[in-house]
């Protein structure tokens, strides 16, 4: 999966056949905000958003980074996905 790091829109982009899917994002301090995914019109493939988080996490792992999820579907994905609990800042419970 090729995820490009949009720092002006401040934006994950990856495309799927069904066109771009994105998750904004913003910073504070060394915490990366995960605000929104952006995804097509009648786009339902759960496991395609699934791979892309676990993508972002590798990212934020490489870039030494705290994840706070904001959007619903993101915090979600870290009950799912135990794993990556490790990334959530101290004090925040999932």
């Amino acid at each position: 999966m090729d995820i490009k790091d949009n720092t002006f829109a401040r934006q994950f982009e990856v495309n799927a056949p069904e066109g771009t899917v994105t998750v904004e994002y913003s910073f504070q301090e060394r915490k990366i905000f995960l605000t929104r995914i952006n995804t097509p019109e009648n786009f339902g493939n759960d496991d395609f958003i699934t791979e892309l988080l676990k993508n972002i996490m590798e990212i934020a792992y490489e870039r030494k980074l705290r994840v706070v999820p904001i959007f619903p579907k993101i915090a979600a994905f870290f009950r799912k996905n135990p794993a990556y609990k490790d990334l959530l800042p101290p004090g925040i419970k999932i």
